[in-house]
């Protein structure tokens, strides 16, 4: 049998065939990282399906959560199977759905609005903007681009990601806010959210941009990441409509298991709800 063996050639066919099926620009980040850390794994040597049930066993002997190395495995096992190497693809980590969320990474509202509120104490208004804007439309960081000057003014923002449209219907106490912050920047159409050479702000700019905020306003820095806000959006709604469907259809998921994970609680707040059951005198 002719040995596989994982070039830079076969590296670069397979990211270009994950940016023709249109997937997000991090997941085809994240793949590539991955691949690229097997195959230094490899060093050189042939893909085999020992090969790879090697490299799970090496992720799991370096402590990473089952997890994080399932995550890998699935971009592996996206390469091999891009490739042909069917026969390579090696058996995910049994995992148990996670039932709790952990207490140090569930973002309050109450820390959000401190965030916000040290964000414009610090005269960063932009980041104030872009943190209300995830958190009260409850859009992924990569949809940012999307809330424009002309999206605002409708009130709606058509959404083109992962091969899907949808639409975000925009607050109007929100487009107003925007609205008057395009008007001051001097930004007539487009994007209202620009780094300082008119390109769309990148996650690492709005990740470094919260983080800088979190001893000013007091909160634990492990809560502190764009996608938290996403996650307390999904809380509040569905704490407001108990109608989990609605809020997978608002959220862009096309499975309620997905939503599922945005609405863990912590540990403590399954307690207090224990208790109040009443169950023990």
């Amino acid at each position: 049998m002719k040995k596989r063996i994982l070039t830079q050639a076969r590296i670069n066919a397979f990211a270009a065939c994950l940016h023709a099926e249109e997937r997000a620009e991090t997941t085809v980040d994240k793949y590539l990282r991955d691949t690229r850390a097997f195959s230094a794994f490899l060093s050189g040597r042939a893909v085999t399906k020992e090969a790879a049930a090697g490299w799970k066993s090496y992720l799991l002997e370096q402590g990473l959560a089952p997890a994080t190395v399932n995550a890998k495995l699935s971009a592996v096992n996206s390469l091999f199977r891009f490739l042909g190497w069917d026969e390579c693809r090696v058996k995910f980590l049994k995992v148990q759905r996670p039932v709790f969320r952990k207490p140090h990474q569930e973002l309050a509202r109450e820390e959000y609005i401190r965030l916000v509120e040290a964000a414009r104490r610090l005269e960063q208004e932009w980041l104030a903007l872009v943190m209300e804007t995830i958190c009260g439309a409850g859009i992924r960081v990569s949809e940012l681009r999307y809330i424009t000057v002309e999206a605002l003014a409708a009130g709606r923002a058509d959404v083109a990601l992962k091969g899907k449209i949808r639409t975000i219907l925009l607050p109007g106490k929100l487009a107003r806010k925007l609205l008057r912050y395009a008007q001051k920047q001097k930004i007539a159409s487009g994007a209202i959210f620009r780094a300082g050479d008119a390109a769309p702000l990148s996650r690492f700019q709005i990740w470094r941009g919260m983080k800088s905020l979190c001893r000013e306003a007091g909160v634990e820095p492990s809560k502190v990441f764009p996608h938290n806000l996403r996650h307390l959006f999904a809380m509040v709604f569905y704490r407001a409509t108990r109608d989990i469907v609605k809020l997978a259809d608002v959220l862009g998921h096309s499975s309620v298991n997905t939503t599922r994970i945005y609405l863990l609680s912590t540990g403590e707040e399954h307690v207090r709800f224990l208790e109040r059951l009443g169950l023990v005198s």
